[in-house]
Parts: C-alpha cells; structure tokens; sequence
C-alpha cells in the first residue's frame, strides 16, 4: 500500500466493523437476504483462508440444518459471485470469492477489508514514535462505524469474532490515549478516558491513563480519586487488590515522582525492578515444535515465530491430523502447535489420540476465533492451551514454554466465551478445603494468567505461587493446570462479570 492511499482508494471494498457493507466503485451492493448475508461475513471472519461447506453449513444453521442445506449454501455463493463480480464471464473462474477445496474463500487485499485493516495497523505498532502511534491508532479507530458484525449476534461464531475485534479496539483506544498522554495532550483526552474507564471499569490500563493524564494536568487530587475508584471497583467486583502499575503510580503521584512530567515517560515504562534472572537457554536443549495446519501461510508464519526465539525449533510440519498423529509418533516433539480444524482428521480428534497415546508431548490448540464449545472441548481432552491465531508472538512462545512447564495458557480473547457457557448452570458449589485465598488464585488461572501474572497481581513472589498452584492440584487430584481451568468454571468459581480485565 503505497503512502497516502487510504481504504477508501480500493475497487472493492468489504466492510464488516459496523453494519456489513460491500461498495464496489463507491456503490452499496445489495447482498441479499441476512443468512446469504452470513456466509460472506463468515468468509471475512476466516481472513482469507478456506472455510470447509461443512463448517459453513453447521455455523449458518446450528443445531438442525436444513436437509437442503447444501444447495443452499451453493446458491447463496452463486447469487454472491453474481454481484461482487458482475463484469465476470459465465464460464470464467471467480476472483473474489473463491472455491478452495473442500469449501470457499474470500481474495482480497488486506487493505480492502476494514476488519483486516484495522487489525494490521493495531498490530504492526509498537509504540516506538507517540505520534506514529496516535496517527496510527486515529486511523484504526477511524474503520468503526459501529458494533461488528452486529447483524449476526445470535450465531455463536460472529460473537466471539465481534469480542475479539471488540478487545482489539480497547486495545487500540488505550494505545492512542498513551500516545497522546506522552505528547502531552492530556486536556482534550480526560472526557474521552473517563467514558472508557467507566464503561470498562476493570480495564486497569485505562483507570492509569486517565489519573495519568489527571495529574499531568494539574488535577492531582482527581488523579488520586481516579486511582481510589479503580480500587473500590477492582475489589468489589474480583476480591483482589489492583496491579502493581496502578499501585506504583499512586506511591509516584503521593511522591511527587519527577519523572511523572516527562512527557515520554509513563509509569509503565519507568524503571522496575530487575526480574529475577531467567536461566541461560543455551544451556538446555531446545524445545522441538511440530506446526500442524493446513493452511501453507499460516506454517511459514509460525516457522518465522520458532526460527526468532532462541531454545525452539522445528520438529516438523503437518497439513492434517493424520499427518500431524503419524510425525509425533516418529519424532517425538515437546510441543505440537495443533489447528482444532483441518482436513482429514480434525485437530481436536487429533490431539485427542496424541495424548492417549502416552507420548510425553503437550499439544496447543490453535484457532483462528474462540468458541466456549471448542475451548471448553480442547480443555476437556486434555491439551496445554488454547490460543487465537492472530495472537502476539510473545504470546504464542509464553504459551509453548509454559506447556512444556505444566501451565495451560488460555488466549484472553476467548476465555469470556468458555465462562459465558457455564454462566446459566446451578452453581454445584467450591470445592470443599478451599480457602479464600486457594479460590482467588484458582480464578485468576482460569482468566488465563500465568504464574508470573498472578504473582504480580497478588504481590507475591512467583515461586510462592507456583508452589501454592501446584499443592492445589494435588489436593483436588488433578492432572495439570488445564483440568483447574475446567474445575473453575464446573464450579461456578468464575462468572461473566469477572471476565473482564
């Protein structure tokens, strides 16, 4: 994409973070009924790779599919064809939306397609230049005209796509704010940070900014009435006490703390303490992955993640469950990253069979959105994480060594869904021998933190909590940190309204 060009230069362009909308030549196409609607919108959802007429058909109709189903599905892509395409001759191949065995795709540029877009500009900042990073994020927030994907809240597929675009945004406010607050714009942003650390009042991010941005504006009392609301909340609603960002900044703004001015310093980049050293990975042999997808970009793409951190490496690559099955047998790997679909075999029945087989290897479920059905099945059989596709790489290595340690790291973006699936069930009551304390730490790994999270969170030291999660496990005779995470949410220990972060 050259500079300067916008979204809005493009020939086609598909828009799905509002009511969807395809414009071809600055015209509004006329997509047809809601449910012919559905299956462009589940393509878009895919970002451009294949989507199986099975899954199309099970995700248009859950529950009884119509016996016609796969006719229907086959007239909607034509009468779709027809319209994003309509230059096109009648035995000519379509460029748009595709067929790619056993199902279809949608081919468009990244740019083209505003969910994919905003995605891309979200992800690609780093934080480096604040005024990058605020133009940036202008630019990403600028993409919404409205809740995504609104019109197909009630299939289970778009929800938990419309959550994940929803955390991106938070996430991209939040990074615009931080720009704006290290350029010293902070008058403009208090109204703004206010509505967002309202309505997101366990996003502790947000509470930071705003009495960031408070006490640089001269409003110190505000500043500490920011931090003593985020408090009450975060305790009312979690029974915990907030993260050390927030306490840190308090201590700095009670202090005075010079550095507080510094327009490109904040306290979440001010000097810490020192981690405790972590060991040489030169010295260890290196973690073996083996990558099973079916999707050829989608390997390179994590081939390049494994080749850039020191202590991994390729076991090898499958492109189905059965191939994936046949290599762990032969190569024995300490992790094989599994797509929970593919052809042949599917993911999750494949890392059902690797785990029974004995072999030592964990297995990480991959997916490209998060369902409570399929996180809580992953769960159930047994694997060590359950992660989004389109998660950090950091991320995804946290992920592979914390397998290999015993931990299950669950993507934040999809552990709402897994807690919403439990949240109309009778409460079957905790544990008995649990404390207090046992149950705040059991919630905290099943909202996804590792045990250097809740250390930090708690005020702890990590070994204290990695010994106090370990003896939880013996006594409740669990296997591994996962079948906590399942506990958690069978007991009712989580409920949707302390999902949020």
């Amino acid at each position: 994409m050259s500079p300067g060009r916008t979204l809005t230069d493009a020939m086609v362009i598909f828009r799905a973070l509002g009511p969807l909308e395809v414009i071809v030549e600055g015209e509004t196409l006329d997509l047809g009924g809601l449910r012919q609607q559905a299956v462009l919108a589940r393509l878009l959802v895919a970002g451009g790779r294949a989507v199986p007429i099975g899954i199309l058909i099970d995700e248009l109709w859950p529950g009884e599919p119509p016996a016609q189903a796969l006719s229907t599905i086959q007239g909607y892509v034509s009468r779709l064809r027809r319209v994003l395409e309509p230059h096109r001759a009648p035995r000519q191949e379509a460029g748009v939306l595709v067929s790619a065995p056993p199902g279809y795709a949608l081919r468009a540029r990244p740019e083209d397609v505003d969910c994919w877009w905003f995605e891309n500009l979200v992800k690609v900042d780093h934080g480096g230049d604040p005024a990058e990073t605020l133009d940036r994020m202008e630019s990403a927030l600028a993409l919404w005209r409205g809740p995504a994907l609104a019109e197909f809240q009630d299939l289970p597929w778009a929800q938990a796509e419309a959550h994940r675009l929803d955390e991106l945004r938070l996430l991209a406010v939040e990074r615009r704010a931080d720009a704006a607050v290290r350029l010293g714009r902070t008058d403009s942003l208090i109204p703004d940070l206010e509505a967002h650390a309202s309505a997101h009042p366990l996003r502790e991010e947000a509470w930071r900014l705003l009495a960031l941005a408070l006490y640089r504006a001269g409003r110190r009392g505000d500043a500490l009435g920011a931090l003593h609301r985020a408090r009450e909340v975060v305790r009312e609603e979690l029974g915990l006490d907030p993260g050390p960002a927030l306490q840190r900044l308090q201590q700095d703004i009670l202090a005075q703390a010079p550095h507080l001015d510094d327009a490109h310093l904040t306290p979440a980049t001010s000097p810490a303490p020192a981690p405790e050293p972590a060991p040489d990975l030169e010295t260890r042999a290196p973690l073996r992955v083996l990558i099973a997808d079916d999707q050829g970009l989608v390997r390179i793409g994590l081939k390049v993640i494994l080749a850039s951190e020191p202590g991994l490496e390729l076991a090898g690559e499958a492109e189905n469950g059965e191939q994936a099955i046949a290599l762990t047998m032969a190569t024995r790997p300490d992790v094989v990253l599994m797509d929970i679909q593919m052809p042949r075999l599917d993911g999750l029945a494949a890392a059902r069979r690797i785990l029974a087989s004995g072999a030592p290897t964990k297995v990480i479920m991959m997916t490209t959105f998060g369902t409570g059905e399929n996180l809580y099945a992953a769960l159930r059989a047994g694997v060590s994480g359950f992660m989004l596709k389109t998660s950090p790489p950091e991320q995804l290595i946290a992920a592979i060594r914390a397998a290999v340690a015993g931990d299950a790291l669950l993507d934040p973006a999809v552990t709402t869904h897994l807690i919403a699936a439990f949240a109309g069930r009778s409460d079957p009551g905790v544990p008995q021998g649990l404390s207090d304390s046992d149950v705040d730490r059991i919630k905290l790994v099943a909202r996804g933190f590792t045990n250097r999270q809740i250390a930090m969170t708690l005020g702890v030291p990590e070994r204290e909590i990695a010994h106090e999660i370990t003896g939880l496990l013996r006594r409740l005779e669990l296997v591994d940190r996962a079948q906590l995470v399942v506990l958690a949410y069978e007991k009712g220990l989580v409920s949707p309204d302390s999902a949020g972060t």
